[in-house]
């Protein structure tokens, strides 16, 4: 198995909603517009594909100088633990540069995961939530 990782080829929303659906990931993918604007509105956006299927996504914002808020990182279930989310993440950091840390609020589910990948663990955040999506 070959995975061609892109900063260029955009998925479509479908594609991001079954990716999305399939790894587990609790986002509104009932929205297909909202999902759409998602990544519309992101400036950093990397896919990972097996021939034409998207198997993982890596979607942030970003200044490029200072600080990187990766999103979202999802990889379709049939292809975890094959090194797709590592490669997702190194890449982002790679395009983002040494200046900008990545950050980023991890699920539930995730939380085993990103201190594997070179994430350290913080305490210092806050968040005001979002209204529940429907």
């Amino acid at each position: 198995m070959y995975i061609k990782y892109s900063f260029d080829k955009k998925p479509s929303a479908n594609q991001i909603i079954e990716l999305y659906e399939n790894a587990g990931l609790p986002r509104p993918t009932k929205d297909k517009e909202r999902i759409q604007k998602m990544f519309d509105n992101s400036n950093l956006v990397i896919t990972a594909w097996d021939n034409d299927l998207l198997v993982g996504v890596s979607r942030s914002i970003t200044d490029w100088v200072w600080s990187c808020y990766l999103s979202d990182l999802a990889v379709r279930n049939e292809y975890k633990k094959g090194g797709i989310g590592r490669e997702l993440i190194n890449l982002t950091k790679e395009k983002v540069g040494e200046q900008s840390m990545v950050l980023l609020l991890s699920v539930p589910t995730a939380m085993e995961y990103y201190p594997k990948v070179g994430f350290e663990k913080q305490e210092s955040s806050f968040i005001i939530n979002r209204a529940e999506w429907k």
